[in-house]
């Protein structure tokens, strides 16, 4: 077996007037988030975690937020392209373990349905997807309350014997 690791970053503000999706889960929340798509960023740093890993871009270059065609795109279906862009390569994903970084809402009573809103569209089991969150103890713009940021890292795996390697 081959492997490849790759880490993601994103972060949003917080915007009065729409939904807070985050790992592809509505969160109750008086705001949501900022963004051409449903902003979700948890999903974002995600799928540029694997992006990275399989050397394919950024989600920038595959789905540019000055393009009407993503305009409210839901995040967990641009994810399930890239996991085909990556097979598409040769990877698998192995695991993907996720930090969620924002004073508040409070994420706990949501992390079992967003670990299995990813493990799904990664396809992969409930046991190969750590969703976390944290704070900053009021430090910066997310101790603040000003949005949210969230930190991903990706497992690709390779059977180099169906690849001929």
């Amino acid at each position: 077996m081959t492997s490849r690791v790759g880490l993601g970053f994103d972060a949003h503000r917080f915007e009065p007037g729409r939904p807070l999706v985050l790992c592809g889960v509505v969160v109750e929340y008086e705001f949501g988030l900022r963004g051409h798509s449903d902003a979700d960023v948890a999903t974002h740093a995600v799928m540029d975690a694997i992006l990275g890993a399989a050397h394919l871009g950024d989600i920038g270059e595959l789905f540019p937020d000055d393009d009407p065609r993503y305009a409210g795109a839901t995040s967990v279906d641009l994810l399930r392209q890239v996991v085909a862009l990556a097979a598409a390569a040769g990877w698998g994903v192995g695991n993907v373990d996720v930090v969620l970084v924002l004073q508040d809402p409070r994420l706990a009573p949501y992390r079992e349905e967003m670990v299995a809103s990813l493990a799904a569209a990664l396809g992969v089991g409930p046991d190969a997807v750590g969703v976390k969150a944290t704070t900053t103890e009021m430090m910066g713009f997310t101790g603040r309350g000003e949005g949210v940021a969230a930190l991903a890292v990706c497992l690709l795996v390779r059977d180099e014997a169906e690849d001929g390697g």
